[in-house]
């Protein structure tokens, strides 16, 4: 009696028999692998032939069952299996998280452009990034001007530039100093709750039971919040520079000596319509790196609890590092060429 089994990754053809028997092994050519006891023998071959036609029958001559090659390798030849090259590769997770920074930000001019805006959650997102972080910004933003004075004005009196002053600070705040730290204070304070709230939904599957529910995420979740910092970072820059201004002016003139009217004059006579304009600008840029960033990083979270905490992390790290990148190419960009703002405010 004999019996033929396929078993997954190989072909075993056994002949049944009740004695007793040793082992011998015998190595034949194109990768087959057999095995003659006294009785039984065991055919193992080392490559896959469950798609394959294999005949085997018994010689009378000498006992033993001739092996046959398949049909469709019938000249003999061993197969070599074809193994794609980028098979077991896959992108770091940094590049495909760049990815859909792009894919996001694509996404989200796309829905602004058909009108796609869920209304009531913007107006929830521009409560909590404006009203609610203005406070915060204030504070940041005046000790931020009067550091900026201690260190400027001193210098200028003991130059006797007392008139130039004020125009050297409303440069300074109008065109680095307020974009740039209302930006950072709205990253360390928005940013990293997009993220962590995305990421939280994200890792407990709400995201999908949003699709489920017929809403798109992006538009119920990321679009709001983009729009939010947009809009809000401009109004926030604006009255940063404000308050940087009057707590700079206060503490020249109560510690240095130099008078609120003269800054103020100096101010105006240095400020140009276009400083105003390339601060709100930058702000609105930086919003939108800010918000573009948190939520792609919070909607590719990946972990539970722990890949939150790294999500909320690299997101606001991220976000820092596109700020200044995106400052350094605005700067260049808007403020070309030798300027004379500072000439009108020394007459």
């Amino acid at each position: 009696m004999q019996t033929v089994s396929l078993i997954r990754s190989c072909i075993l053809i056994r002949k049944n028999s009740n004695k007793s028997f040793g082992r011998r092994r015998k190595e034949v050519p194109y990768g087959i692998q057999v095995r003659l006891p006294c009785d039984a023998l065991n055919y193992k071959f080392r490559k896959s032939m469950h798609r394959s036609r294999l005949f085997a029958a018994l010689d009378t001559n000498d006992n033993h069952p001739p092996i046959l090659v398949p049909e469709d390798n019938a000249n003999n030849v061993p197969e070599q299996e074809q193994v794609s090259i980028l098979s077991g590769w896959s992108p770091p997770r940094p590049l495909w998280r760049g990815l859909s920074v792009l894919i996001l930000a694509g996404q989200v001019i796309i829905r602004l452009l058909k009108g796609k805006i869920h209304r009531k959650n913007t107006l929830q997102q521009l409560e909590r990034v404006g009203p609610k972080s203005v406070g915060v910004c204030l504070l940041t933003s005046a000790f931020v001007g009067m550091a900026f004075t201690i260190q400027f004005v001193r210098e200028f009196t003991r130059l006797g530039l007392n008139r130039s002053v004020g125009g050297v600070l409303a440069l300074a705040f109008a065109r680095e100093l307020s974009p740039v730290i209302t930006s950072i204070v709205v990253a360390g304070r928005i940013g990293s709750a997009f993220a962590a709230e995305l990421g939280t939904m994200q890792v407990s599957e709400q995201t999908d039971t949003l699709r489920v529910l017929g809403s798109d995420p992006v538009d119920y979740l990321v679009t709001p919040r983009v729009i939010a910092c947009c809009v809000a970072l401009p109004i926030l820059t604006l009255i940063c520079f404000t308050v940087g201004m009057a707590s700079s002016a206060l503490l020249a003139d109560a510690v240095y000596g130099v008078s609120i009217n003269i800054i103020l004059d100096s101010a105006q006579r240095a400020l140009r319509p276009w400083d105003i304009i390339s601060a709100m600008i930058k702000s609105q840029v930086f919003g939108g790196v800010i918000s573009i960033v948190s939520c792609a990083w919070g909607v590719t979270t990946l972990g539970g609890a722990k890949g939150v905490g790294e999500s909320t992390t690299s997101a606001v790290v991220i976000s820092l590092v596109g700020i200044f990148i995106a400052d350094f190419f605005l700067s260049c960009c808007f403020f070309q060429g030798a300027g004379d703002s500072l000439k009108s405010c020394m007459s």
